[in-house]
């Protein structure tokens, strides 16, 4: 039931937001919509207003709209969907080192929108789309990607505004030094557990959040200065700081106050393969007992590769499992080890009006999309692989899972996807709508069309092409579901 509303909701509605801008672009330059469909494939039911069929079909991967004008198919177009997991630290204080960051790319593999791909002249009826000059057929493409990226910043001006804006629960608490990690530059300079923060660059009474605002102003070679106290005795510590511990703030402030709990286990990667499931806690590693979610990433961190033995509590259940971290590499080249899990934290919400819910929303977002923006270019560069695609099975769990943990985790499943089909559908490839405005863009500056013949290897390219890619985004899906695999 769970995954059936999750599907629903995710990607029902993200694929009717992208198909939405289509139809209303479309009717604002004067062209007949024949067919408004969420699915593709056949019709199961729907109702009919004015020249518009809008239906439910079959196949509830997808979803099209057919203009007058296009390639009389029955399919116009198919969206298919795949999730990109790239599992790499999360920088920043509330979260640790080896939370699994999970950035997920959805790809529309094949938009068969006939237009200009398939017709040689520009003799259709006035309300065709073949009749319409390339600047509105282009606008035409484009509204689809412009609504999935602006779409976003109303659902969470929405949210923002009636539940709140979410945060760790623990950043509005004072600093206690929950543990400092060995061999880090806080040890060194003598901060330790239990230490209470009183003071740090001049910021008196700090707590989580202003630490964290004062260490994201930090820079390389640069020198951290704090008082901290401990049983009534108050010391000042003079801290230097270096890259890698901007990359890393608990080398600075120890590990936040964040208990090893399990939010999530990936499929496929070493945590799920060793028997490790979603709210176990982690009490020992390597028989050494841990408190704090940072203290168990950096034993993970530090294992390079080697089998780590995990003490977990589940329901009050002790078990003993082995994890074998696995090697990945980050942004800047260095291998890392993780298992792939991601950590639960408690949330609080802060209420605003609603030009302030309206700001944040729209820097959530822009955020997203620079997120989204980088790993397509990480899979085009090689730096992420194929591999690390999920098809609609993990999608599917994936929204399983949000409507199990409630709204705040649906609609950022929703963000997600809506962004990545915005940008994704920009890419200059054949078939997607970027592919399209590509072709226009170039008959409009050769001021003719171009062959039919061109037209239809331009489509082939692209629909090959995106075809490879979902079936081996297709093939990884499976073979991770393989009891062999897990």
């Amino acid at each position: 039931m769970d995954l059936l509303l999750g599907v629903a909701l995710v990607l029902g509605v993200m694929i009717l937001v992208h198909e939405w801008g289509h139809f209303i672009a479309a009717r604002m330059f004067g062209v007949r919509v024949d067919v408004f469909s969420i699915g593709f494939g056949p019709r199961l039911f729907g109702w009919k207003r004015g020249a518009t069929d809008y239906r439910v079909s079959a196949l509830p991967l997808g979803g099209y709209v057919r203009m007058a004008g296009q390639d009389p198919s029955d399919i116009d177009s198919m969206h298919s969907t795949a999730i990109a997991r790239t599992e790499k630290d999360k920088p920043g204080l509330h979260v640790g080192a080896e939370a699994v960051g999970v950035s997920e790319i959805t790809f529309k593999t094949a938009e068969m929108r006939g237009v200009d791909q398939l017709l040689r002249r520009n003799t259709g009826a006035p309300d065709e789309l073949v009749s319409k000059p390339r600047w509105q057929r282009a606008i035409i493409s484009f509204a689809g990607p412009f609504v999935n990226l602006i779409f976003p910043i109303l659902l969470l001006t929405v949210y923002f505004v009636a539940v709140g804006i979410p945060y760790p629960a623990y950043q509005d608490k004072p600093v206690q030094v929950a543990a400092v990690p060995a061999n880090s530059p806080a040890a060194a300079a003598g901060l330790r557990g239990g230490d209470k923060v009183v003071a740090i660059d001049g910021e008196q009474n700090p707590d989580w959040e202003q630490v964290e605002k004062v260490l994201a102003k930090l820079t390389p070679n640069s020198k951290l200065s704090m008082e901290v106290e401990d049983s009534g005795t108050r010391r000042s510590l003079v801290i230097p700081v270096e890259q890698k511990d901007l990359e890393q703030p608990e080398r600075l402030l120890g590990f936040a106050p964040i208990r090893p709990v399990l939010e999530d286990v990936a499929p496929g990667l070493p945590a799920q393969r060793a028997g490790l499931k979603e709210n176990d806690l982690i009490a020992a590693v390597d028989g050494q007992k841990i408190q704090w979610w940072g203290e168990f990433t950096e034993r993970v961190r530090g294992s390079n590769g080697k089998p780590v033995a995990l003490d977990v509590d589940r329901k009050g259940q002790l078990l003993h499992l082995v994890v074998t971290p696995q090697a990945a590499t980050n942004e800047r080249g260095e291998t890392i080890y993780q298992i792939g899990v991601q950590v639960h934290e408690d949330t609080a919400y802060k209420r605003v009006a609603f030009p302030e819910g309206a700001r944040y929303a729209a820097l959530v977002t822009v955020e997203k999309i620079k997120e989204t923006a980088g790993i397509v270019g990480k899979l085009f560069s090689g730096r992420v692989s194929l591999k690390q695609l999920q098809g609609p099975v993990g999608i599917s769990r994936a929204a399983g899972q949000a409507a199990r943990k409630g709204p705040l985790a649906i609609i950022s499943l929703m963000v997600l996807i809506s962004v990545n089909l915005g940008i994704l559908n920009l890419l200059p490839i054949p078939i997607l709508d970027g592919g399209h405005i590509l072709l226009l863009g170039i008959e409009g500056i050769l001021r003719r069309d171009m062959s039919l013949a061109f037209k239809e290897r331009f489509v082939q390219v692209g629909l090959v092409f995106l075809l490879v890619v979902f079936a081996i985004v297709m093939y990884n899906d499976v073979v991770r579901l393989l009891p062999i695999h897990s």
